[in-house]
């Protein structure tokens, strides 16, 4: 036996092969998210023509709104899959921007890349909280009856159901 596995130790690496192989089968599937607007749909569209109405009958509402221009819609999809710890990673993402006037019809239609992205830095420091910090034992109790899944809607929780006692 012990001569069998000496004469075979060259060939480990090739025996190995067909294992790894099979790998690729289970590899996580891409997940999309978001809506994806095509160049057919978008030539549906015409400035100065089309409505905030036309572009939800043809596209649905959008994935979001501006913040500090309510007349900007964007429709954003992404393709993602899971890379190693179940991060994603985000393969391919496309930015449509709607832009509407004050009386709701489309000025303009862009699409922002990735050359337009702007890198936001993550800001040092600590948000408090109030309430100061809570000590092991309330850590341990202190949500005790808060929250209760198995009660309906708009019934308080606690121990004795909807009177709260």
């Amino acid at each position: 036996m012990r001569r069998l596995a000496i004469k075979l130790r060259p060939f480990l690496p090739l025996l190995m092969l067909p294992a790894l192989a099979g790998c690729a089968v289970f590899s996580a599937q891409p997940r999309y998210r978001g809506t994806a607007v095509t160049e057919a749909q978008l030539k549906q569209l015409t400035p100065g023509v089309s409505t905030e109405a036309d572009a939800t009958a043809l596209l649905g509402s959008p994935t979001l709104r501006e913040s500090f221009n309510d007349h900007d819609w964007l429709y954003v999809s992404q393709v993602t899959r899971p890379r190693i710890g179940q991060t994603l990673g985000v393969e391919k993402q496309q930015v449509v921007v709607l832009d509407f006037g004050g009386g709701g019809v489309l000025k303009s239609i862009r699409r922002v890349g990735k050359k337009q992205a702007v890198n936001v830095a993550m800001a040092g420091g600590r948000t408090h909280a109030p309430g100061g910090h809570a000590g092991f034992l309330q850590q341990l109790v202190g949500g005790v009856g808060h929250y209760n899944p198995g009660l309906g809607a708009g019934q308080s929780g606690g121990l004795g159901g909807a009177s709260g006692f």
